[in-house]
């Protein structure tokens, strides 16, 4: 399984990014994705997931009303929309599967907002 975000930057705050993670190498139907963030010096926390095949989006309380979650699933990609940044959401985002026996990670991808 490969897992490749992209999308990330430098901007302002108040600004919007969005996030993609393409994923390839296996059957996604049943399968659960997320986004993590690393902050420096901090540990990798949970931002946001979906079930590839759709229903309830789950978020991180601090993002649930800027950051959306979305899955293209003819195109095998998840998005994070992520509006009206703050310099706390910089950290370097990781994209995840995860399901019944298999937990999978991408490489990150670096946001940085400055104030």
């Amino acid at each position: 399984v490969q897992l490749q975000a992209s999308g990330g930057g430098l901007v302002q705050a108040g600004d919007s990014l969005r996030l993609s993670c393409a994923a390839s190498g296996r059957t996604f139907s049943s399968s659960n994705m997320a986004w993590f963030r690393q902050a420096p010096g901090k540990e990798r926390e949970f931002v946001a997931a979906r079930r590839w095949s759709g229903g309830r989006k789950v978020y991180e309380g601090s993002t649930e009303d800027r950051f959306d979650i979305s899955i293209n699933n003819a195109k095998d990609t998840v998005y994070l929309q992520m509006n009206s940044l703050i310099p706390e959401d910089t950290a370097v985002y990781y994209c995840n599967v995860y399901g019944l026996g298999y937990d999978y990670w991408g490489k990150g991808t670096q946001v940085t907002v400055s104030s």
